[in-house]
């Protein structure tokens, strides 16, 4: 089967976040990607994760897990996570650069097993900390263009919304 790419939508521009809301729109999602280097090589792993009152990111891992011992070393990572709308090419993405470590006082391991469940089904006893050192986010904005090209999110192929049925919000 044969993928056809989408065609290119007029109008969509990038507009930079800040840090404040960029780190929103990290909580406002429990999935990422992390990504590291393990012998010499990028390594980009898929990990659930929760963001700590001081703008930290926070993942649990299990211990064979190369992620472990990058952050043993404390060494720099990255991480990043998005919710796009591949049909009207709109969206966000945030990425955040600083060092991976592990989590050692017993009080704050308790918090964060309790706080964060792994979505796998296996033993995740460690916890990693990444600092927040860099934050940069981007949207993917639509701007007046995709009307006058008759892209919206109905036409995209994306569910109708209320006003499409009489009201005026999100048909849910």
């Amino acid at each position: 089967m044969t993928v056809q790419p989408l065609p290119p939508v007029p109008g969509t521009r990038m507009v930079e976040l800040d840090r404040q809301e960029s780190l929103r729109l990290l909580t406002s999602v429990s999935m990422g990607r992390v990504g590291f280097t393990h012998q010499a090589l990028p390594v980009i792993r898929p990990v659930n994760h929760l963001v700590n009152d001081d703008g930290d990111l926070v993942i649990r891992t299990h211990a064979g897990a190369a992620l472990l011992a990058t952050a043993s070393a404390s060494e720099v990572v990255v991480y990043e996570a998005d919710q796009i709308d591949e049909a009207t090419h709109t969206g966000w993405s945030v990425m955040v650069t600083g060092t991976a470590s592990r989590v050692t006082d017993p009080r704050t391991l308790s918090r964060y097993r309790t706080e964060l469940t792994p979505w796998i089904n296996t033993e995740m006893e460690h916890v990693v900390r990444i600092r927040a050192e860099f934050v940069i986010g981007y949207r993917l904005k639509a701007t007046a263009s995709h009307e006058r090209h008759g892209i919206t999110r109905r036409s995209a192929g994306a569910l109708p919304t209320s006003s499409a049925l009489g009201g005026t919000g999100p048909a849910v």
